[in-house]
């Protein structure tokens, strides 16, 4: 299988248990890793018969930005699901970083890496 990947998209969300996490926001960084066979697009140089990373990038965004949540493995998870909607990709592996996640001691980043395919 050959891989796409996204690294470093940037969205503010307002995810998280606490309630300043909800009212504030913050932001959050997706790394993917789009698991397609992209040899039916490089034959025909069609773009059609792979995937569009910008619209992919695009609904990471919405995802992030859209319908507050308490966990960030249940993020990753509706992520995992949009990507997952584009027929070109049978699998995905999606890093959700938390950088400004609510921990009282020294820390640079805080992670969920889930990796899902199809049935």
């Amino acid at each position: 299988m050959d891989r796409v990947a996204l690294r470093g998209l940037r969205a503010r969300g307002h995810h998280g248990v606490f309630p300043h996490e909800r009212e504030e926001g913050q932001t959050f960084v997706v790394d993917l890793v789009l698991g397609l066979d992209t040899r039916p697009a490089a034959a025909a140089d069609d773009l059609t018969r792979t995937v569009h990373y910008g619209v992919v990038a695009e609904q990471v965004v919405e995802v992030v930005e859209g319908e507050p949540v308490d966990l960030i493995e249940t993020l990753a998870e509706r992520i995992a699901e949009r990507c997952l909607g584009h027929e070109a990709v049978r699998e995905v592996e999606v890093v959700v970083h938390k950088p400004e996640a609510p921990i009282t001691v020294p820390f640079d980043d805080v992670t969920i890496t889930i990796t899902r395919s199809r049935a």
